[in-house]
């Protein structure tokens, strides 16, 4: 767990938002079985795999595959410079992600990202962190960092996380 009380708090503030604004419908599926800010921090922990969602010029869904890794009270996610997500995010920035396993837990995000990493730009002030957080999990040579990927921080404007066992997917690990 990384997040700071503050962004603790501003992520329970955009749960606890995100579930009143929802429909009755979603609500009466997840209300038994949401997370608090602290429960999803503690699970979402290493690499997640996330399904994108984004959006052709024509306006055409797409879904693709990434890991995502929830640091700060937000997801970081990155791709190859050359794919079509990359496009159509650098086009449109509107993003929805879901990370799942099974029926034990479901994350569902709405909202924009930020390119952490430019290829002809100024990167996001903590890329440096970021960088070092990313080449410790995968390898300091498992990329040309500089120019293979493009790194993003998704900037929520809706969430919601439930689990409906919450005490097998905290549990300490058996050993």
């Amino acid at each position: 767990m990384r997040e700071t009380p503050e962004e603790l708090k501003e992520l329970q503030t955009l749960l606890d938002a995100s579930l009143s604004r929802s429909t009755s419908h979603l609500r009466s599926i997840v209300s038994a079985n949401t997370l608090t800010a602290d429960q999803v921090t503690r699970i979402l922990t290493g690499m997640c795999t996330l399904a994108l969602s984004t959006v052709t010029a024509k306006g055409e869904p797409r879904i693709s595959g990434a890991d995502g890794h929830f640091l700060h009270g937000k997801w970081h996610f990155g791709t190859a410079r050359s794919a079509a997500k990359a496009r159509h995010l650098a086009a449109r920035p509107a993003i929805s992600v879901a990370h799942m396993r099974g029926e034990d837990l479901g994350v569902f995000t709405h909202g924009t990202v930020e390119i952490l990493n430019p290829h002809n730009g100024q990167p996001a002030a903590d890329w440096p962190y970021l960088l070092a957080y990313f080449k410790d999990f995968y390898g300091d040579d498992f990329f040309d960092w500089d120019n293979d990927v493009v790194y993003y921080r998704l900037h929520p404007h809706w969430m919601t996380a439930y689990a409906p066992g919450i005490d097998t997917l905290t549990a300490a690990p058996r050993s």
